[in-house]
């Protein structure tokens, strides 16, 4: 059931929630947690599929924030929210309101949301695209326990990872990081059935993939080794390699599909380690609300001291000089500016 709500009010929203309820014969509330979207109108169909996906593991209201940009100035000075609200069959398992806010009231989207929020349950706030710097500081990132970003996404994606080091907030998550899940794992695994020290260790993947970044930085904050970053033509990561003195360990994916894992003195095996849609990251990331310190720590190691990453010879970077650059980069030189390398690992 859709209910479409014309330059509206967040009390009206409420009032259309509880009408659809009862309209479908569900007025009992069993969600667990309210999802804020923060997007455009090019990527909401998209962040919204996904969203739905995760909702059948994660009963959620979910909110999406679409802020519109207006044409003239006189438009800007013109505060307007419409709202859709979705219950039943086309919100997944919960309840959808997409909010488009036009206007001066585009500045104060928090004030919409608060009202709209369940009480008494956790708030994650997701940017699909174009995050802030700092999250946590955002208004609709402060109402959250947990903010999830996405650097791959982002103009400069090694630069931005830097940034976030510097502003990371217990609560803060990125989703190149969740795609490393599995690789993670399967290393640990491999790593536990051998007793070996490890002297080397070669992250390979695509130009223009934060994660393999935050895998790299993963694994030399775990090993306490320092690790080369190295090229492939993807898709995504592709390889790691470590070198013990028990003989080399190796996880090697080719066709982003299916990975064989070697290890010296045994024979090779075939391991699932497909890459994920966007729903099964999100449902990932609302399964803990607790904050990931193993993410922080490889976030802290530091881009700039991976080998072979271009980070290395630009030196350390700010978030200020980041959010300045972007501001001062004209529309062309921002899209260009989008294919920077970037890795990231997650927890064991």
């Amino acid at each position: 059931m859709k209910i479409d709500l014309t330059d509206t009010t967040a009390s009206k929203v409420n009032k259309a929630l509880v009408q659809g309820r009862r309209a479908i014969g569900t007025p009992a509330v069993g969600m667990v947690l309210t999802l804020v979207i923060v997007t455009d109108e090019e990527n909401a169909y998209d962040a919204l599929k996904a969203a739905g996906d995760a909702s059948h593991e994660h009963p959620s209201r979910t909110l999406v924030v679409i802020k519109r940009v207006s044409r003239s100035p006189r438009d800007r000075t013109t505060s307007r929210l419409d709202a859709e609200v979705r219950v039943g069959a086309d919100a997944g398992t919960g309840e959808t309101v997409v909010l488009r806010l036009y206007g001066e009231v585009a500045d104060h989207a928090d004030s919409v949301v608060l009202p709209l929020l369940l009480p008494d349950a956790p708030v994650v706030v997701w940017w699909p695209v174009n995050a802030p710097l700092d999250p946590a500081r955002d208004p609709l990132g402060a109402l959250a326990q947990r903010r999830v970003t996405d650097t791959y996404a982002s103009e400069q994606p090694v630069r931005e990872l830097s940034a976030r080091a510097d502003t990371y907030t217990p609560g803060d998550t990125d989703l190149s990081w969740t795609r490393i899940t599995p690789w993670r794992s399967m290393l640990a695994a491999a790593l536990d059935q051998v007793v070996c020290e490890v002297e080397g260790v070669e992250v390979e993947g695509e130009e223009f993939n934060p994660s393999c970044e935050l895998l790299a930085m993963w694994l030399a904050d775990r090993l306490d080794i320092p690790v080369r970053r190295s090229l492939s033509s993807g898709p995504g990561l592709t390889a790691v390699r470590l070198d013990t003195d028990c003989g080399p360990i190796a996880l090697d994916r080719a066709d982003g599909s299916l990975a064989t894992l070697s290890i010296q003195g045994q024979p090779d095996r075939a391991v699932a380690l497909k890459r994920r849609e966007t729903s099964e990251l999100i449902a990932e990331e609302l399964r803990r609300l607790d904050p990931d310190d193993t993410y922080a720590s490889a976030l802290r190691y530091g881009v700039e001291r991976l080998i072979g990453s271009p980070a290395a010879e630009a030196g350390p970077v700010t978030a200020g000089a980041v959010a300045a650059e972007a501001e001062a980069a004209p529309a062309p030189a921002k899209k260009a500016a989008r294919k920077a390398p970037a890795k990231k690992a997650a927890a064991k």
